[in-house]
């Protein structure tokens, strides 16, 4: 199994957390997001994943892309340590988290959305900062209700699912981006009993072999 993936990418992150929380053993392919204009975007790559966005999962010869779907099919075909609740409801409020962050902060919140901003609409550093830090820090604030209302040492109870999986990713950008996380306190204390486990540790950036 191969996972192509960035160290920075939070979607690379989540599948990487999901990985090692399942024993997978892979062979990470590092993609760089920023080198020679992004090597992304380069044939190469294109023709694993036509969109130019990581991660892409090969396994044994199946292509698979987007974070969400890569996380989910590893769940249906290595099912434990399972990453989704048992119950149809708890799986709704679990994928309700997930997707939260994964539709609504990360894609308008993408190193190719933030380019835009920056070159073809010429805004300025501080205008561009100013975007990320509203659509991070006002999601997040919504999202502390949401899983207070769920949450045990994780995200849903006491075991980590889909939705810490997304979760800390996230919480790691709104750091790089000095987001204000005042009003996540619920957030920040999952995020550090997950970054404790030595599947999100191994799955960290800084402990990829491409972090530099």
């Amino acid at each position: 199994m191969k996972l192509y993936t960035y160290f920075r990418s939070s979607a690379a992150y989540r599948v990487r957390i999901a990985l090692a929380l399942k024993g997978i053993d892979y062979e990470a392919v590092p993609v760089h997001l920023l080198r020679d204009g992004g090597e992304q975007l380069k044939p190469g790559y294109r023709a694993v994943n036509p969109q130019g966005l990581v991660p892409a999962l090969d396994d044994g010869g199946t292509l698979l892309t987007q974070s969400l779907a890569i996380i989910e099919y590893l769940e249906e075909t290595r099912p434990e340590p399972p990453l989704l609740p048992r119950d149809p409801e708890g799986r709704a409020k679990v994928r309700a988290v997930a997707l939260a962050i994964a539709c609504d902060i990360h894609p308008i919140n993408n190193l190719r959305v933030l380019n835009y901003l920056r070159g073809p609409l010429g805004q300025p550093d501080e205008r561009v900062n100013a975007w990320i830090k509203h659509w991070v820090e006002s999601t997040l604030a919504a999202l502390e209700p949401m899983v207070a209302a769920t949450a045990g040492r994780y995200c849903y109870g006491d075991t980590p699912t889909l939705a810490d999986l997304c979760l800390v990713p996230q919480l790691f950008n709104a750091r790089r981006f000095n987001c204000d996380l005042k009003d996540c306190p619920t957030l920040l204390r999952i995020d550090a009993a997950c970054r404790d486990l030595p599947a999100f540790k191994a799955a960290a950036p800084e402990n990829q072999p491409d972090a530099g």
